[in-house]
């Protein structure tokens, strides 16, 4: 049920590639709370996905944006405000990419060329996203940012790679920024760590369903779907926590505070029993 939490709100979501994608839930969500969306993303990842359905699903525009160039971001928030006829209320940044992961490198192997472009995508597009906002004060007071981790940013997944530095950084990102943009707007900045998730991207990472599986079983809940962690986000948005800021939420069903579960032991002890 709706309930028009973001009513009058305006606001920018990067990263919807298709159906799957927790950005394309995010803005369905939005959109169904009442708030108004500018859809953007880089211009081959426009080319790779149907975003233009989406666009039509929530009466929005998309204006394409490499979130590593300024230039684009400028030009991107100064469209969106044009759009909007004013400033805005919330960014989700929802990208991430590693080269060292699609080519199946190890982490003590890795290509420091992919690794530097890598965290350029993921991380630091975050802090590029923020800056142009703070330079051209393209938020509103008590606007929300938001960007997508893992908890692999504070615990080792063998197969992960540098996508564990790079949510790392994404997280420190979002605390010093959140200092900042805090003192001279009232800005929140926040990281939401989600489950692993059946998405385009997230099923790229080798061993996914491994992953998914483990956390499935240790979880008191279950792994959080991408229409959960939606609309988690939306309320990110809302003026219902406006006070919170430079933290990382998980929002992974309890995983990040297990240790062992009753059914990782079963299955631990059915696979030690059976090479006996």
């Amino acid at each position: 049920m709706e309930n028009n939490i973001l009513k009058g709100k305006k606001g920018i979501v990067f990263g919807a590639l298709d159906k799957k994608s927790i950005a394309w839930k995010v803005a369905v969500n939005a959109y169904k709370e009442g708030a108004e969306i500018v859809l953007t993303n880089a211009p081959i990842a426009l080319r790779m996905g149907t975003i233009n359905d989406l666009a039509k699903q929530t009466n929005s525009i998309v204006i394409p944006a490499d979130a590593t160039s300024m230039e684009d971001l400028n030009n991107l928030y100064n469209k969106s405000m044009d759009y909007f006829g004013s400033k805005f209320d919330f960014i989700l940044h929802s990208i991430g990419m590693s080269v060292n992961v699609r080519k199946g490198k190890q982490y003590y192997d890795m290509n420091y060329d992919w690794t530097q472009k890598g965290m350029d995508v993921s991380a630091m597009s975050f802090h590029k996203t923020i800056k142009a906002a703070f330079d051209i004060d393209a938020l509103n007071e008590y606007a929300s940012i938001i960007a997508l981790s893992y908890v692999a940013a504070q615990r080792v997944f063998h197969s992960y790679n540098d996508m564990a530095d790079n949510k790392a950084l994404l997280e420190s990102i979002a605390r010093s920024f959140g200092y900042h943009y805090g003192l001279k707007k009232n800005v929140r900045v926040n990281t939401v760590s989600q489950s692993p998730t059946i998405t385009t991207a997230g099923s790229g990472v080798d061993g996914f369903d491994g992953f998914y599986k483990f956390a499935d079983d240790l979880s008191p809940l279950g792994n959080a779907s991408a229409e959960d962690c939606a609309k988690y986000c939306v309320t990110l948005f809302s003026d219902y926590t406006k006070m919170v800021t430079m933290q990382n939420l998980f929002h992974d069903g309890g995983f990040s505070s297990m240790g062992m579960s009753q059914q990782v032991m079963d299955n631990y002890m059915k696979s030690v029993k059976g090479n006996k």
